[in-house]
């Protein structure tokens, strides 16, 4: 057949058109997060890294979180405003130290003897009712808790040896907002200073040691090179910590990509159980860098006592504060039943 000039052209224009009317096939971009953790570069890259890094590893071209550490997009006390915003998609904080508007965020970080070991922290969250209160706390403010972990112990590190509570008297702590405000019953004066800085207020003596943490974080940091104790008591068993994401962000990815990212976060908590706990013990009784000294025992009951009353007069602020109380009350009285490996005294 002879394909004539006009029907060539009219040929040609129905397909260029057809061509128009067809959906555009395109490649589907990278989505990229951009996530921010309360740990400074040396500490994140064993509280944090990990899980990132195989995140990324698993989610390929679909998504990329990209991390920064602390204080390097927002300081850690806004945080959680950054989050809210937009600006930051996705956190790993405390409530405490990120200063959350929510009833549970006197809670994060070290609330006063609510924890023995670093597994209190999961089984409360998870079997003890905690992780359902967090959900709907974050969720009313427009973020998603995506989980809770355990981190390590909280000690005093300090220049100067503690063997009584007497020796804490005015001593400038570098610690948490909540740890503080019940410290300061002790004439400890909580300061702040950024994080990255600690050890540089440490050595000039602009502070006069941390409540902020155990010996797996002091050694690793570099804050036991400059100080020179360790008080072996403690005022917490385990740091309260969370992954965060804005839920606008959350919402708008697949189930695929939501179930693959809490996957990543609890291994992370899983990674810090042991890494902390052998840690603590190792650098202890290897680490030649911190004196170790101890408050006696009787002494240190009347601490803990204290810790009770405190969690009376947070428990008696509102009626979720009065929940967790509670939680905390029973799991604790719980374990002091069950007896060993739960609880030793």
């Amino acid at each position: 057949m002879t394909t004539t000039r006009r029907k060539f052209l009219t040929t040609s224009a129905l397909g260029g058109a057809a061509a128009l009317a067809a959906p555009a096939v395109q490649a589907q971009s990278t989505i990229r997060w951009r996530m921010q953790t309360y740990a400074g570069s040396a500490l994140g890259e064993f509280v944090v890294k990990p899980a990132v890094d195989m995140f990324n590893s698993l989610a390929g071209d679909e998504m990329q979180i990209d991390l920064y550490y602390a204080d390097q997009l927002v300081p850690t006390g806004e945080l959680f405003q950054a989050m809210q915003r937009g600006t930051i998609d996705c956190v790993q904080s405390d409530d405490d130290s990120m200063a959350s508007p929510t009833e549970v965020t006197v809670f994060g970080g070290y609330f006063p003897f609510a924890s023995r070991y670093s597994l209190d922290v999961p089984a409360l969250f998870n079997n003890w009712g905690l992780k359902a209160i967090w959900e709907s706390e974050y969720e009313k403010v427009g973020v998603k808790h995506i989980s809770a972990g355990s981190w390590d112990p909280c000690h005093f590190i300090t220049n100067d040896p503690i063997t009584s509570l007497a020796d804490l008297a005015g001593k400038r702590v570098f610690t948490f907002p909540t740890a503080g405000r019940f410290l300061s019953q002790y004439d400890v004066v909580p300061v702040n200073v950024p994080y990255e800085d600690v050890q540089i207020a440490l050595q000039t003596g602009e502070i006069d040691g941390v409540a902020w943490c155990g010996a797996t974080e002091a050694y690793t940091v570099g804050w036991a090179d400059a100080a020179n104790y360790f008080l072996t008591n403690n005022i917490s068993g385990a740091w309260i910590g969370h992954f965060f994401s804005n839920m606008e962000r959350w919402n708008e990815l697949s189930p695929h990509l939501q179930n693959l990212l809490a996957t990543c976060f609890e291994q992370s908590h899983y990674h810090r159980q042991h890494w902390y706990w052998a840690g603590e013990a190792r650098y202890r009784t290897e680490g030649g860098k911190l004196e170790l000294t101890s408050i006696p025992d009787a002494e240190w009951a009347g601490v803990e006592t204290a810790a009770r009353t405190f969690w009376d007069e947070i428990g008696a602020e509102s009626e979720v504060k009065a929940q967790v109380v509670q939680i905390f009350k029973d799991y604790n009285a719980a374990m002091d039943r069950a007896g060993r490996p739960y609880r030793y005294s």
